[in-house]
This record gives structure tokens, sequence and C-alpha cells, in this order.
């Protein structure tokens, strides 16, 4: 009987620590983001991506919580480019969408017009997310080239060259 009543007191303990356990992984979250290695690669890839065109810009690297990682500028970019850049990826991250994709959304009369008075936040051309398997790991943002889609380009190149490291088998 003392035995019978120890194995059901100790399955009762086993089974109430059941539940604590699945609630421990709901109060968690794990998440991906760049490594600084990864991100330097990026900003240089994208500068080279530029400078095969003759641009000469600013490319902003952020993780995944918004914080810059790095931050390039070629040597005749305006001044203006590396907070340009830096915000174009902000605004890329933190709206989860290219900012190009944003123009249209955000005009006047648009039910999203109020994400251009977000303190920070810049809707131009040149802002990209940086994915890997699918997850959204950080954002690029490119400033300098004579046009958001150009930038927009040299950003899609570097993520396209660096595929293999973001998308590992």
């Amino acid at each position: 009987m003392i035995k019978r009543l120890a194995m059901t007191t100790v399955t009762l303990m086993l089974l109430a620590g059941t539940p604590a356990a699945a609630d421990e992984a709901k109060d968690f979250q794990e998440i991906r983001s760049l490594s600084l290695g990864l991100a330097l690669e990026l900003a240089k890839a994208t500068l080279e991506s530029c400078r095969k065109q003759d641009f000469q810009v600013a490319v902003a690297i952020i993780d995944r919580g918004g914080a810059l990682q790095v931050l390039l500028r070629d040597g005749f970019a305006g001044p203006h480019t590396p907070e340009t850049a830096r915000r174009k990826a902000w605004t890329a991250l933190s709206f989860r969408t290219n900012t190009s994709d944003l123009i249209p959304l955000t005009q006047a009369g648009q039910a999203a017009s109020g994400i251009r008075h977000v303190d920070g936040a810049l809707v131009l051309g040149g802002g990209r997310l940086v994915r890997s398997a699918g997850r959204l790991v950080g954002a690029i943002g490119v400033s300098g080239a004579p046009g958001g889609d150009r930038d927009d380009f040299c950003a899609d190149a570097a993520i396209e060259a660096l595929d293999e490291r973001l998308n590992p088998l």
C-alpha cells in the first residue's frame, strides 16, 4: 500500500511538472540575428555592388532588434548618406516591409500614411529586409545612388551574393 501511494505521488509530481515545462517554452522565444561577420560581409558586398555602377554610397546594416551593426561610407558619398542609410534600414525592419514597397502604401490619404510621421522612419527606396531560412534577421539601408531603385539593386545584389551563407542547407 505504501509502495503504491509513493508511486502515485511520484506520478502526480511528474504530471504537475509537465505543464510548467510547456509554459516555459511559451514564455521565451528564440531569435535568429546576423552575426557581426555576416553583417560586415553584407555591407561590403552592397558597397561593392554600388561601386561597380560608379555610385558612391553609405551602407547600414542593422540587426534583428534594430541596432546598428555596420556602417560603411564611400569617400565621396554625401554627408547625409550614413544617417539616411541607417533610417532606411530601420524603417524596413520596423515595418517588416522593404521601403520601396512602403512608398505607395504611405501616400497621403492611404491607411498607412501615418508611418511617415513615426520618429526615425524614412520612406524612400533603399531599405531592404534580410531573411535567413524565412526568418527576418536584419535589414540593409543604402543611400547615395541616383534613386532608391538603384539603392535597392545594390542591396539585393549583396543578399543574392551571400545567399548560401544566409540560407545554409
